[in-house]
């Protein structure tokens, strides 16, 4: 039998008529959501919830020194209540609203997926950032990235940002707006939205290119011996050879230097001043290009000296394809690092002297008087830091000396370190494994460079002259006491002759590549000194911490004397090997990566301005969605050494196809310089680059 239900009373009717009216003004107070319409993620976004005086799911956090205080204010955007954060004293640290690290709290995410982060603000101090943390299964809470400086603003202001694709065990995130300077920050009615896009259609009919990638040899060859690579700001490639370990040459005087333009293949020569043959060189900040030392003289037939390091110092300018000399160094350097520091300065360690012995001097060239500093004008550790030390900029403007090197055994004690140039002190860094046979390893600040960890990947020994290693270290260098630890073996490969390596076999002359879909390509290398190349390629993705073995393999031996680095166009370029019979392989061979067998590229259509400053956000337009854009410094790469290699986050604000790209305010993570933007599509697939300046 159907019962009807009773009508509803007067005084329900008068309830549910106050119950809607409450709903609707809770519903304008609402903070606005795009119009797609996905879930606002935030608890209590707009803080009018108070438990003991702070906003439920909200905590007062920061650390250091400076003076600070927090309010609840009734200034707020929306509704009746607002977070307020004020820096009364300078000092060490920072304070910001955060929401709480509990699971009640704190967003879930899905590994894969990516999110629009937003809130509204006034702050009365350029010392303002969107700061995020990550929950890890594994390791807990951690931090993950600093998405955009804000401007200041007195009036109410919204900022969306868009994070990095959320990396694998991470399932919460929490965030909040940081204040680092004396000032007033106050924030209301914060966003957190999935955004992410479906995947474009990724039907490959390319076949084996399609998971493993191509390789091209080009049909024509480099007409000097590639012994020195670099990328310059306009795309071109200049190949330096010096005398090219050619001893003929060396007593001719026949030093060459040649340009490769990758867009036509054609090649131009450029007069070479004097050896630069295992000379350093760096990108300076304007994209003209420091090379410093060289080679002063080959070793002698009566064993009275070795190798001669050379003071010599030049400036080459990719706008007139010439070298102009600069004035000497304060040591002869035969093999010597050179490293970008934030401030655009460049610090140069190791190497051979003009007596062949290790140079101990560090040597400080200071970009805006366009010269090296005297022996006593730079600060003086008088220690050896061996040939081509990898040293990599640290967030922190400190010196990572990672271990890898060229010839022979490390530095004593552990093999890697960190050195402090201003106070001049140097600390062990424990973990690097075999570091004696680390010779001509290749190591790398993996992508991004705001995560600071560096992998270091192979090497052997030349003097002992054992099978190189499979070895990989990781290492974190943001916490507070850094240390390697082990990271996955290389995969093996296969000998001249295709004889399989065994499973102990690794490899010397290794050279890694960062890619723009934050993948490093590892190829290239060699069993033995100057000898049984090995032909195998694999690429590591630093958010598994795996390497995806058999991709396309070089089929060009590239052992001694050989390089690999990024293209604008996303390809990888090698050049190289020098074998043990003193011939050089003159062939140029170009991979391109599976992303280029996936669909169409993203473009980036316009771009105001290239000049960039720090803390900024420049605007883009691209012709469709992307999932992520990035800054990668163009290569100047030798004998397995980049230290310079970096790959930047660069996050991202959507609006349809119009992107804001939201610039660190680190010029530590980001050196003064040209740098390759890209913008990867939902596909994973890069677009060609766009040169943008940093500084």
């Amino acid at each position: 039998m159907n019962r009807q239900l009773p009508l509803f009373s007067r005084r329900d009717r008068v309830r549910l008529g106050q119950f809607l009216v409450l709903l609707l003004a809770t519903l304008i107070l609402l903070p606005q959501v795009p119009a797609h319409g996905s879930a606002n993620l935030i608890a209590n976004p707009g803080f009018e919830s108070i438990d003991g005086g702070n906003p439920v799911c909200w905590e007062q956090s920061g650390w250091g020194t400076s003076g600070y205080s927090f309010a609840v204010t009734p200034a707020a955007h929306s509704g009746t209540k607002a977070m307020r954060v004020t820096m009364t004293t300078a000092g060490s640290g920072d304070r910001k609203a955060m929401m709480l690290e509990n699971p009640s709290c704190a967003p879930n995410v899905t590994p894969g997926r990516q999110y629009d982060l937003g809130a509204w603000y006034t702050t009365t101090t350029p010392n303002t950032v969107l700061t995020a943390f990550r929950h890890d299964v594994a390791q807990g809470w951690v931090y993950w990235t600093d998405l955009a400086t804000l401007p200041t603003t007195s009036t109410w202001t919204r900022k969306v940002v868009r994070t990095p694709v959320v990396p694998p065990n991470t399932d919460q995130v929490v965030w909040g707006i940081t204040i680092y300077g004396v000032g007033t920050l106050t924030t209301d009615d914060y966003t957190m939205e999935d955004v992410t896009q479906p995947a474009a259609g990724t039907a490959c009919s390319a076949g084996a290119a399609c998971t493993a990638g191509q390789w091209a040899v080009m049909p024509f060859n480099s007409p000097v011996r590639a012994i020195h690579s670099v990328v310059l700001r306009n795309g071109d490639v200049l190949l330096v050879a010096g005398s090219g370990n050619n001893v003929d040459d060396f007593a001719a005087g026949t030093f060459k230097s040649a340009i490769y333009k990758p867009s036509t293949g054609t090649f131009n020569t450029v007069p070479t001043p004097a050896d630069l043959f295992c000379s350093g060189h760096v990108q300076l900040s304007d994209g003209r290009v420091l090379v410093m030392g060289g080679n002063k003289d080959y070793p002698a037939a009566d064993l009275s000296h070795g190798y001669k390091g050379l003071k010599n110092s030049y400036v080459f300018d990719p706008a007139a394809n010439s070298y102009t000399r600069v004035n000497d160094m304060t040591a002869g350097s035969w093999y010597p690092s050179a490293t970008m520091l934030g401030n655009g300065d460049v610090i140069s360690l190791g190497g051979l002297g003009e007596d062949s012995a290790g140079t101990v001097a560090t040597q400080y060239f200071k970009t805006a008087q366009q010269r090296w500093l005297g022996l006593n004008e730079a600060n003086q550790s008088w220690s050896f830091w061996g040939l081509y030390p990898s040293m990599i900029l640290m967030q922190d403007g400190r010196l990572f000396y990672s271990g890898s090197h060229v010839f022979g055994n490390g530095l004593p004690g552990s093999g890697s370190s960190i050195y402090d140039y201003t106070a001049n002190t140097i600390t062990p860094v424990n973990g690097l494994q075999r570091k004696d046979e680390r010779d001509q390893s290749m190591s790398v600040l993996l992508p991004p460079a705001q995560d600071q960890k560096v992998l270091t990947l192979g090497g052997g020994n030349i003097d002992s002259n054992p099978d190189a290693n499979r070895l990989t270290d990781l290492i974190d260098l943001k916490k507070a006491t850094p240390a390697y630890a082990a990271g996955p073996l290389l995969p093996t490969g296969k000998l001249t002759g295709g004889v399989p390596q065994t499973s102990t076999q690794g490899k010397m002359y290794v050279s890694a590549v960062l890619l723009p879909d934050g993948k490093v390509f590892e190829t290239g290398g060699g069993l033995h000194n100057r000898a049984d190349p090995v032909y195998e390629a694999s690429m590591y993705d630093p958010a598994t911490n795996k390497f995806t073995a058999a991709m396309a393999v070089d089929p060009v031996p590239r052992t001694y004397h050989s390089s690999a680095f990024l293209l604008p166009d996303g390809r990888v370029m090698a050049v190289g090997d020098n074998p043990g019979n003193g011939t050089f392989d003159m062939r140029i061979s170009v991979y391109s990566p599976p992303y280029l067998f996936k669909g169409a590229r993203p473009q980036i259509l316009t771009m105001a301005d290239p000049q960039w400053t720090y803390g900024t956000t420049k605007n883009i337009t691209v012709d469709g969605p992307i999932t992520r854009a990035e800054l990668i410094r163009p290569a100047a790469v030798t004998h397995s050494s980049d230290p310079n290699q970096r790959f930047v986050d660069v996050p991202i604000t959507v609006n349809g196809n119009s992107v804001g790209l939201n610039l660190t305010s680190n010029p530590n993570l980001a050196p003064p310089g040209w740098y390759m933007l890209f913008v990867v599509g939902t596909n994973g697939v890069p677009s060609v680059a766009k040169w943008v300046h940093v500084g």
